[in-house]
């Protein structure tokens, strides 16, 4: 899809960081493993706390690994997800290896490698699609995982784009790249922050 009618910035930038968007209509074909590398290399490149790298990706390529990733996710996941050819969940280990000692980036570090993944997917013309929606409990137990050590943090769908009007209705309406807000309302000088400048939603 383009989103150049969609999506206007206020400033200039790479358009690769405008193009990027969640789609949920995949073309069901398989990826080489060449290119799906290709995405794990970007997101080891990441920066990391101590070089610490804490992120970890865990993904199934055909059939019969995919349905047991299909039956972690939660039904509205489910649905559009039968087709994307890659399913993966992305992780993060909770403490430093060298010293055992909680990890308190792991998250912000394995957020930066998700984005330089998402990004270099783009650059090969696929999409990306990271999912909140699935069950903790059975990822935890479909990986032998222990909660104390490794942080779930989202699914993620990987593929080329198929056409919106294959999915439901109520999900072709969903099928456009969103928008964001201003920088207005998340950058502040340290002298306006501090004069009230910032107000958390719901607060007086």
């Amino acid at each position: 899809m383009n989103v150049e009618n969609t999506r206007k910035p206020d400033y200039h930038v790479d358009c690769m960081f405008i193009d990027r968007w969640s789609p949920r209509s995949f073309v069901n074909s398989q990826l080489d493993s060449e290119i799906l590398n290709s995405l794990f290399e970007a997101a080891r490149w990441a920066p990391s706390c101590y070089n610490e790298q804490p992120w970890l990706f865990v993904f199934s390529t055909n059939e019969q690994e995919k349905e047991k990733l299909l039956d972690t996710l939660l039904p509205g996941n489910r649905t559009w997800n039968k087709n994307v050819p890659v399913i993966a969940y992305i992780m993060a280990r909770k403490k430093f290896s060298k010293n055992n000692k909680s990890n308190f980036h792991a998250m912000f570090d394995t957020g930066a490698a998700w984005m330089s993944l998402a990004l270099q997917a783009r650059k090969l013309g696929l999409y990306t699609h990271a999912m909140a929606g699935f069950d903790r409990k059975k990822v935890y137990q479909l990986l032998n995982l222990e909660p104390q050590e490794i942080e779930v943090i989202a699914a993620l769908a990987i593929g080329y784009e198929d056409e919106p009007e294959k999915l439901d209705a109520k999900l072709q309406k969903m099928e456009y790249p969103n928008q964001r807000k201003s920088i207005e309302n998340f950058s502040f000088s340290l002298s306006s922050f501090q004069q009230g400048g910032f107000k958390l939603t719901g607060t007086e």
